[in-house]
C-alpha cells in the first residue's frame, strides 16, 4: 500500500471519500467548518501534485432521496474560498452529469459530488453503486475517519475497485497514528478518563483500557451507576440499575488488575435540571431524595487534576458534568485545563468522542492538547479493539 505522501498524483482523478457532514443553519449557512478545514491539506496534496480531486461525502440523514436542505451545493461556495480556487459541482454522484465532469478535469481542478446518502445504496454497501463511483477515478483515498466503522459503498465497498491504487489521507494517517499512542506505545503513567451519560455505551472500551491504563477516571452521569453499584445514595440523580451488576465487575477487574479507579467523591447538585436551579455540593455518595447531580464537585476536581498532570499519556472521552449549562462546566473545563497542562509539560494527550471535542472545542484549547479526534463511533469502536470495515478496506 502506498502512502499519500508517496504516490504520485500527476495526470490522475483521485477520488476522495472526505467527511464534509456539517452543521448548518436554518438559511443552510456552515455554522462548524472544521471539518472541511481539516480535508484541505489531502485536497491540496492531490492538486498541487499534479492530479484533480474528486470530493464525495453525505450530509445529514436523507430519508427519501434528493432534499435540498442536505445537499452538498451548500458547502461549495466556502470550499471554494478555503481551497482558493473555484469548485465544480455535480448535481447527482452517479450518473452522465457525474461521470462527464470526472472526464474533463484537468490537473488542478477539484469537483464536488452530490450527497451519497441520497442514495440507499450507499448506507446499504451496494457494490454496483460502489462500482459507478469507482469509474470516476484512477485512484482512491479515504480521508473519513468518523465514518470509518460502517461498511458503506463510499467508505469500504468502493476500494475492492482500486487494487494497489488506494490510500488514507492525512486525516485518517493522523487518527490511527494518534490513537495507536494511547492504545499501543503508551508512556507511564496512563489516566483515561472516561464520562458521559451512560455505563452501558462505554462497557467495551472501558474493559479495554482495564488492561492499559494506570488510572482509570469516572465522571458525567454514568458516574452514580458506580456510586450506586457501591453502596451510594444518588437521589434523583441519572442511573442505569440494569448495569449496576456490571459496574461492580468492573470495580472488581480493575482491583485485579491494579489499575487506581477514581470515582468522584464530590458532586454538585440541583434541585432541577435547569440552568437557574439551586445548587449545593454534596458528599457523591449521599445525595438527598429530590437533587440529582450534574457535575463533579471541587474535591473531586483537584484530586483528578492532581492525577492527570502527572500522567505522561492521556485519554478522555466524555465531559464530566452538564457542561452545556455554564453552572455545570466547572468539572469539564477544569479536567480540559489539566490535560492543557499535562500536555505542556511533555504528556502526549488525546481528546476523541463528540460530547468531549465539543467541550474542549467550547473552552477553546483544542490546540493545546496533541490531538483532537474526528472520530464518535469509529473511535470507539477502534478502541474497543475492532476492525473498522473502512480501514481493513485499504489495508487488504
Amino acid at each position: 500500500m502506498k502512502t499519500i505522501e508517496q504516490y504520485s498524483f500527476a495526470g490522475k482523478r483521485a477520488i476522495i471519500r472526505v467527511d464534509f457532514n456539517v452543521p448548518l443553519s436554518d438559511r443552510q449557512e456552515i455554522t462548524d467548518d472544521s471539518r472541511i478545514r481539516a480535508a484541505i491539506p489531502t485536497i491540496r496534496k492531490v492538486i498541487e501534485g499534479g492530479g484533480s480531486a474528486i470530493l464525495m461525502s453525505h450530509l445529514g440523514r436523507p430519508k427519501e432521496g434528493p432534499e435540498d436542505k442536505f445537499s452538498l451545493r451548500h458547502l461549495k461556495g466556502h470550499l471554494s474560498k478555503l481551497l482558493g480556487t473555484d469548485i465544480k459541482f455535480a448535481n447527482d454522484c452517479v450518473g452522465e452529469q457525474a461521470r462527464e465532469l470526472s472526464d474533463s478535469l484537468k490537473p488542478g481542478e477539484v469537483l464536488l459530488l452530490e450527497n451519497l446518502r441520497f442514495y440507499k445504496e450507499e448506507t446499504k454497501g451496494d457494490e454496483a453503486f460502489a462500482e459507478k463511483l469507482a469509474k470516476l477515478a484512477d485512484v482512491y483515498i479515504n480521508d473519513a475517519f468518523g465514518t470509518a466503522h460502517r461498511a458503506h459503498a463510499s467508505t469500504t465497498i468502493i476500494a475492492r475497485f482500486f487494487k494497489a491504487d488506494k490510500m488514507f489521507g492525512y486525516i485518517m494517517e493522523s487518527e490511527l497514528k494518534s490513537i495507536d499512542k494511547v492504545l499501543h506505545d503508551t508512556k507511564k503513567p496512563y489516566v483515561a478518563i472516561i464520562g458521559g451519560a451512560k455505563v452501558s455505551t462505554k462497557i467495551e472500551i472501558i474493559d479495554n483500557l482495564l488492561d492499559k491504563a494506570d488510572e482509570l477516571i469516572i465522571g458525567g452521569g454514568m458516574m452514580f451507576t458506580f456510586i450506586k453499584a457501591a453502596g451510594g445514595k444518588i437521589g434523583n440523580s441519572m442511573c442505569e440499575n440494569d448495569y449496576l451488576d456490571t459496574a461492580r465487575q468492573i470495580m472488581a477487574s480493575a482491583r485485579q488488575k491494579g489499575v487506581r479507579l477514581h470515582i468522584p467523591q464530590d458532586v454538585l447538585l440541583a434541585d432541577s435540571f435547569s440552568e437557574v436551579a439551586n445548587t449545593k455540593v454534596a458528599d457523591a455518595s449521599a445525595i438527598p431524595d429530590g437533587w440529582l447531580g450534574l457535575d463533579i464537585g471541587p474535591e473531586s476536581i483537584a484530586r483528578f487534576s492532581a492525577i492527570i498532570e502527572k500522567s505522561k499519556t492521556i485519554l478522555w472521552n466524555g465531559p464530566m458534568g452538564v457542561f452545556e449549562m455554564a453552572a455545570f462546566s466547572g468539572g469539564t473545563k477544569a479536567i480540559a485545563r489539566a490535560m492543557v497542562k499535562a500536555t505542556e509539560n511533555g504528556a502526549f494527550s488525546l481528546v476523541g468522542g463528540g460530547d468531549s471535542v465539543a467541550a474542549i472545542n467550547q473552552f477553546g484549547l483544542e490546540k493545546k492538547v496533541s490531538y483532537v479526534s474526528t472520530g464518535g463511533g469509529a473511535l470507539l469502536e477502534y478502541m474497543e479493539g475492532k476492525t473498522l470495515p473502512g480501514i481493513s478496506a485499504i489495508l487488504t
